[in-house]
């Protein structure tokens, strides 16, 4: 790369991330491809299996462990989580009858897909609530008209990465039973809930009649998903992928990646979920103690090892002082900031991730580096 950091923020961002020494965990662009490929060269010598073909071998036992790990019947890879769901939408569309699916606005399908359920797949969407939270069981007994699925993300991220109660959440799905709907979970970040929902994976997802899981939010891979369930579900969803264009020739680097991320970070999550506390909570201290004349942590207590940080400056001021406090102390506090949805120009939000990098953190760690933050923002906004 020959460009000159300080001619492209995002080249002079990239720049400051990737040299900071002290971070809470690393976005994907700060990894060296030449680093990612030694780990998964490493990883390889110990699984020594011949390449797939369309989805054969290896892509087979990451289906099955995937599938094991969840305690569903069958698990089928796909390339995108947005190819998974769609997939998996159409497909009980088809069982109900029924092509309306009942799902928070704020979800994956409906912010960040450009219209991909109804432009390919033909199916349409209502919303049980607008509330920055899943819905409640009442307000899903109190749509009014009928829909064939409920889909519900878990956690949901744009609200926060907020989870329901367990309660709540058996709840939500007896409800969506009462009207004679199949339930979908949006489970690319599900691995990471059993903290809060005190329960086991296998029971949470076991909630479900089918399930979307991610290798790379949580768990490191490089991309790729899987839909679980039922095998007759799996067998149908097969043969869709192949007209979505899904069976790719080769895909291993992907599945040893997913492999590789179920056998070393999966076991470690609830450890970053604690941390995640920990860290949310000196944030709080260390804004209150600089001064800062508003700011939240949201959740005050994080559900996932994901929170927002909300604070009263616009979201360039705020990236820059990231930027700026990375450059000149080799620490990644906080990484891009971003507009409030909805609100006015002169706050931001941006994303916390806790991660492996980030255990190393004390309370006092954190304060003090909201105190070198803080003293790089102005005076006002």
């Amino acid at each position: 790369m020959t460009d000159n950091p300080g001619t492209d923020q995002r080249l002079r961002r990239l720049a400051a991330w990737r040299g900071a020494t002290r971070v809470l965990s690393r976005i994907a662009a700060e990894h060296r491809i030449s680093d990612r490929m030694a780990d998964l060269a490493a990883y390889a010598s110990s699984v020594d299996d011949w390449v797939d073909m369309y989805g054969d071998g290896i892509v087979g036992e990451l289906e099955r462990r995937t599938a094991h790990t969840l305690g569903m019947e069958a698990a089928l890879f796909f390339p995108t989580g947005t190819m998974a769901q769609q997939v998996a939408l159409r497909c009980w569309a088809g069982r109900t009858g029924n092509r309306t699916v009942a799902l928070h606005p704020r979800s994956h399908p409906e912010t960040d897909e450009r219209g991909a359920f109804s432009a390919v797949s033909g199916l349409r969407t209502v919303h049980p609530t607008t509330q920055s939270r899943l819905p409640t069981a009442d307000e899903v007994r109190a749509l009014d008209e009928p829909f064939g699925a409920l889909m519900l993300e878990l956690p949901l991220r744009e609200a926060g990465f907020v989870l329901p109660t367990w309660d709540e959440l058996t709840d939500v799905v007896d409800a969506a039973r009462e009207r004679d709907a199949v339930v979908h979970f949006d489970g690319a970040r599900i691995w990471e809930c059993t903290s809060h929902l005190g329960r086991p994976v296998q029971e949470i997802a076991a909630l479900a009649d089918s399930v979307y899981v991610s290798f790379y939010k949580s768990l490191g891979g490089m991309s790729g998903a899987a839909l679980v369930g039922p095998r007759s579900l799996i067998d149908e969803a097969r043969a869709w992928r192949h007209r979505y264009g899904g069976d790719l020739f080769h895909q291993y680097p992907a599945v040893l990646n997913a492999l590789l991320g179920l056998e070393r970070e999966l076991p470690r999550l609830p450890e970053y979920v604690a941390h995640a506390k920990v860290v949310a909570a000196a944030l709080a201290k260390g804004f209150e103690a600089a001064g800062v004349p508003w700011f939240r942590v949201h959740p005050g207590v994080p559900h996932i090892h994901r929170f927002q940080v909300w604070l009263p400056y616009a979201p360039t001021v705020l990236t820059e002082a990231a930027v700026r406090l990375a450059e000149e102390t080799g620490t990644t506090l906080f990484h891009r900031w971003f507009p409030a949805p909805g609100g006015p120009p002169d706050i931001g939000v941006t994303e916390v991730t806790v991660a492996a990098e980030g255990l190393e953190w004390t309370a006092e760690d954190v304060m003090a580096a909201v105190t070198a933050f803080t003293s790089r923002l102005p005076e006002s906004s």
